[in-house]
């Protein structure tokens, strides 16, 4: 008896059926059926009968199905708690998919995996730059472990915030009297740069625009600020930009910042909800906080 075993036989149980148990395993039902076999035959029990349905537990397989997932739970704790001496005395180890956003400098990583390395050297992690709401679904898929996101994330996740700040609508050079004291409804009738729905400039602007009853002028599609910035230097439309940066391209080349209007958002830090307390996620929380306290 192995605990490959009793994960099919648990599995098998609760689909009641070989090739939906199999799926579930990420196996083959043959790989399956001979687990179920060597679990009946090292206990010397009949556990399931087959029927027209699917796989249906036998007497004596149906009273040992909480046992066999109160065996699974007891390993999963055991792991958990070794996992939280290894925190306590700083030896994570594994790896950490992260999910980057924006530019490194705003998000301070350098700072928080110089930290990383330097407190957790047997952690291995894994950057993958996306828009924000990309790494909210690479999250939710389990293809990132925490990210950096724009907003609040919503039901299902844990978030800390790390820092708030405000977006600005910047214009092309010259455009003055257009954007000077203009609203919501009539700046949305100036060329628009536009983002994609995983944008957090496409979440905080649709909002607003709904809000307004008006729909944009859009002239472009980009997924990139430097892009963005290109465009707009070029002429061709309108964009948020963080004021930092809308300010500094101001100075520098002239772009016109609409005066009347801005949107605020948060950066925060997020990660599974139901994995708030696995130990490595917990000390990368506990670090990125120190480094933004700092």
């Amino acid at each position: 008896m192995d605990l490959t075993q009793l994960r099919a036989f648990i599995s098998v149980a609760h689909e009641g059926n070989l090739t939906r148990a199999a799926e579930k395993l990420h196996l083959t039902q043959p790989a399956v059926s001979l687990q179920i076999k060597g679990l009946q035959e090292s206990l010397g029990l009949q556990l399931f009968n087959r029927s027209a349905v699917g796989m249906v537990l036998t007497a004596e397989g149906n009273k040992l199905l909480p046992l066999a997932e109160r065996v699974l739970a007891d390993v999963q704790e055991l792991r958990r708690h070794a996992a939280d001496f290894r925190s306590s005395t700083g030896e994570l180890s594994g790896s950490l998919a992260i999910g980057t956003i924006l530019d490194p400098e705003f998000i301070r990583l350098g700072g928080f995996l110089k930290l990383l390395v330097e407190r957790h050297p047997q952690l291995s992690t894994q950057l993958a730059h996306h828009m924000s709401g990309s790494v909210l679904n690479e999250i939710r898929a389990g293809k990132l472990d925490v990210g950096f996101f724009l907003g609040a994330p919503g039901q299902g996740f844990q978030s800390m915030e790390l820092t708030s700040f405000t977006y600005k609508v910047i214009a092309p050079a010259g455009w003055k009297n257009r954007v000077s004291g203009k609203g919501w409804k009539e700046l949305s009738r100036l060329p628009w740069i536009w983002t994609p729905p995983e944008s957090a400039h496409h979440r905080l602007l649709s909002r607003i625009f709904a809000q307004h009853q008006v729909k944009p002028h859009t002239v472009a599609l980009v997924d990139q600020e430097s892009s963005m910035l290109d465009l707009v230097k070029s002429g061709v439309g309108l964009s948020l930009a963080r004021a930092s940066i809308a300010l500094n391209q101001a100075h520098a080349h002239g772009l016109v910042i609409a005066d009347a209007v801005e949107l605020s958002t948060q950066l925060s830090f997020i990660c599974l909800e139901k994995r708030q307390h696995d130990p490595v996620i917990q000390a990368v929380f506990r670090l990125l906080q120190e480094i933004w306290q700092s």
